[in-house]
Protein backbone atom coordinates (compact mmCIF):
# COMPACT_ATOMS: atom_id res chain seq x y z
CA UNK A 1 0.00 0.00 0.00
CA UNK A 2 1.52 3.30 -1.07
CA UNK A 3 1.10 6.31 1.18
CA UNK A 4 0.73 9.80 -0.23
CA UNK A 5 3.88 11.80 0.37
CA UNK A 6 3.50 14.64 2.85
CA UNK A 7 3.77 18.11 1.35
CA UNK A 8 7.13 19.80 1.74
CA UNK A 9 7.76 23.27 3.09
CA UNK A 10 10.79 25.54 2.89
CA UNK A 11 12.56 26.55 6.08
CA UNK A 12 12.67 30.32 6.61
CA UNK A 13 16.11 31.85 6.04
CA UNK A 14 17.45 28.82 4.15
CA UNK A 15 16.93 27.00 0.89
CA UNK A 16 16.17 23.68 2.62
CA UNK A 17 12.85 21.93 2.18
CA UNK A 18 11.47 19.50 4.76
CA UNK A 19 8.36 17.38 4.97
CA UNK A 20 5.41 19.12 6.60
CA UNK A 21 4.97 17.82 10.17
CA UNK A 22 2.17 15.26 10.44
CA UNK A 23 0.33 17.36 13.04
CA UNK A 24 -0.54 19.92 10.35
CA UNK A 25 -2.40 17.30 8.32
CA UNK A 26 -4.67 16.26 11.22
CA UNK A 27 -8.42 16.57 10.60
CA UNK A 28 -9.83 19.95 11.57
CA UNK A 29 -12.56 19.46 14.19
CA UNK A 30 -13.79 22.82 15.57
CA UNK A 31 -16.46 21.03 17.62
CA UNK A 32 -13.85 19.04 19.58
CA UNK A 33 -11.59 22.10 19.98
CA UNK A 34 -14.55 24.06 21.38
CA UNK A 35 -15.63 21.25 23.70
CA UNK A 36 -12.14 20.69 25.15
CA UNK A 37 -11.54 24.44 25.53
CA UNK A 38 -14.78 25.04 27.43
CA UNK A 39 -14.27 21.97 29.64
CA UNK A 40 -10.68 22.96 30.47
CA UNK A 41 -11.77 26.53 31.27
CA UNK A 42 -13.95 25.10 34.04
CA UNK A 43 -10.85 23.79 35.83
CA UNK A 44 -9.75 27.29 36.87
CA UNK A 45 -13.00 28.16 38.64
CA UNK A 46 -13.16 28.82 42.36
CA UNK A 47 -15.95 27.56 44.57
CA UNK A 48 -18.54 30.07 45.76
CA UNK A 49 -21.67 29.89 47.85
CA UNK A 50 -24.01 32.01 49.92
CA UNK A 51 -23.63 32.32 53.67
CA UNK A 52 -25.12 29.34 55.52
CA UNK A 53 -27.16 31.70 57.76
CA UNK A 54 -28.33 34.05 55.00
CA UNK A 55 -32.07 34.68 55.18
CA UNK A 56 -32.38 33.13 58.65
CA UNK A 57 -30.89 35.96 60.69
CA UNK A 58 -34.17 37.05 62.22
CA UNK A 59 -36.55 35.66 64.82
CA UNK A 60 -39.70 34.73 62.97
CA UNK A 61 -42.59 32.42 63.69
CA UNK A 62 -45.69 31.48 61.75
CA UNK A 63 -48.97 33.01 62.90
CA UNK A 64 -50.68 29.72 62.09
CA UNK A 65 -54.10 29.43 60.49
CA UNK A 66 -57.16 31.54 61.19
CA UNK A 67 -55.64 34.96 60.52
CA UNK A 68 -56.49 35.20 56.80
CA UNK A 69 -52.79 35.44 55.89
CA UNK A 70 -50.37 32.89 54.49
CA UNK A 71 -48.66 30.54 56.91
CA UNK A 72 -45.17 31.87 56.09
CA UNK A 73 -43.13 32.71 59.21
CA UNK A 74 -43.46 36.38 60.18
CA UNK A 75 -41.07 38.68 62.04
CA UNK A 76 -42.08 39.13 65.65
CA UNK A 77 -42.32 42.36 67.65
CA UNK A 78 -43.83 45.75 67.02
CA UNK A 79 -42.86 49.37 66.56
CA UNK A 80 -40.97 48.82 63.32
CA UNK A 81 -42.02 48.32 59.73
CA UNK A 82 -40.20 44.98 59.72
CA UNK A 83 -42.52 43.38 62.28
CA UNK A 84 -45.22 41.26 60.73
CA UNK A 85 -43.35 40.90 57.43
CA UNK A 86 -42.78 37.45 55.98
CA UNK A 87 -39.37 35.88 56.58
CA UNK A 88 -37.23 32.84 55.71
CA UNK A 89 -39.03 31.86 52.52
CA UNK A 90 -37.52 32.23 49.08
CA UNK A 91 -40.52 34.34 48.03
CA UNK A 92 -40.02 36.82 50.88
CA UNK A 93 -37.95 39.98 50.80
CA UNK A 94 -34.89 39.35 52.94
CA UNK A 95 -35.47 35.60 52.92
CA UNK A 96 -33.08 32.89 51.82
CA UNK A 97 -32.71 31.91 48.20
CA UNK A 98 -34.17 28.71 46.80
CA UNK A 99 -31.60 25.85 46.87
CA UNK A 100 -28.69 27.96 48.21
CA UNK A 101 -25.43 27.46 46.32
CA UNK A 102 -22.98 25.04 47.93
CA UNK A 103 -19.19 24.82 47.76
CA UNK A 104 -19.35 21.07 47.14
CA UNK A 105 -20.74 21.49 43.66
CA UNK A 106 -18.72 19.73 40.91
CA UNK A 107 -16.55 22.59 39.67
CA UNK A 108 -13.90 20.71 37.66
CA UNK A 109 -14.25 18.59 34.55
CA UNK A 110 -12.08 15.66 33.54
CA UNK A 111 -11.16 15.51 29.86
CA UNK A 112 -9.65 12.38 28.34
CA UNK A 113 -5.95 12.75 27.55
CA UNK A 114 -6.49 11.46 24.01
CA UNK A 115 -9.24 14.02 23.45
CA UNK A 116 -6.98 16.82 24.67
CA UNK A 117 -4.22 15.74 22.28
CA UNK A 118 -6.68 15.47 19.40
CA UNK A 119 -7.95 19.01 20.10
CA UNK A 120 -4.41 20.44 20.13
CA UNK A 121 -3.55 18.71 16.84
CA UNK A 122 -6.82 19.89 15.31
CA UNK A 123 -6.26 23.46 16.48
CA UNK A 124 -2.73 23.48 15.01
CA UNK A 125 -3.92 22.08 11.70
Amino acid sequence: MAFAARPTVTVAGTTDTVALPAVFTAPIRPDIVHLVHTQMAKNSRQAYSVNRDAGHQTAAESWGTGRAVSRIPRVTGGGTSRSGQGAFGNMCRGGRMFAPTKTWRKWHKKINQNQRRYAVASALA
